[in-house]
């Protein structure tokens, strides 16, 4: 019974770790070509073959293997590197909305809080 949870807890982590890959991927596909390229980072074409690679070797391999963890870091670069960057340019088609300028964690919504003073 004991080694059953223990499969079991590993077979949710590469479930959770897949549909991170997976999710990462998805994000890829979303932003536009060019978006890559004024950010400053590898093509669509790059990153969305070392996602898909990473997202087929999260599903096929167990997670104690070495390659899970390999596509692993293939994600998280992607995400604390590369998305934000394409986000920063705004890579998306997100239409003629203005970006909202967000302020200070004292601003009010009429201007900064003072504090009654």
């Amino acid at each position: 019974m004991l080694i059953t949870g223990f499969f079991t807890v590993f077979g949710v982590i590469s479930l959770v770790l897949f549909l991170f890959a997976l999710f990462a991927f998805v994000d890829a596909a979303i932003h536009r070509e060019d978006a890559y390229r004024a950010a400053g980072k590898n093509t669509k074409a790059f990153w969305l073959i070392i996602l898909g690679i990473a997202a087929v070797v999260m599903k096929l391999f167990s997670v104690l293997s070495f390659l899970p963890i390999i596509g692993l870091v293939a994600v998280i670069v992607y995400m604390v590197d590369v998305r934000p960057a394409l986000r920063e340019v705004g890579g998306r088609n997100r239409g003629n909305r203005p970006r909202r300028n967000r302020g200070s964690s004292s601003d009010g919504p009429y201007g900064p809080y003072n504090g009654r003073r």
